[in-house]
């Protein structure tokens, strides 16, 4: 029982963690060009949450060049990020989909 306790502590410690990870990320890499719900020079996260899932999102940040048309845009003029590490390319999808519509 003990054990499963501190299992469950540190899930919650990891989280939290995940989650001021992504905003970090967010004002780092992604602020110049994106805002949470206000269009700016690409879409506001909003908007792309409400139509992409994390995969898409991750696939869009990583390699834009290869994917913007598969997602429906007609051009592409996002770098890639490719040096973010896989648990950075999480929080920031997470702190993407923070903003999707509730329905």
């Amino acid at each position: 029982m003990k054990k499963s306790a501190i299992v469950l502590l540190v899930l919650c410690a990891a989280s939290a963690v995940s989650a001021a990870d992504g905003k970090r990320l967010f004002k780092t890499y992604c602020w110049g060009c994106h805002h949470q719900t206000a269009e700016a020079f690409g879409p506001s996260f909003k908007t792309i949450a409400s139509k992409r899932n994390r995969g898409e999102i991750i696939a869009q940040i990583v390699d834009p060049k290869g994917t913007y048309r598969m997602l429906g845009y007609k051009r592409n003029s996002m770098p890639p990020f490719n040096d973010l590490k896989p648990e950075e390319l999480e929080a920031l999808a997470d702190y993407i989909m923070k903003f999707k519509d509730a329905k």
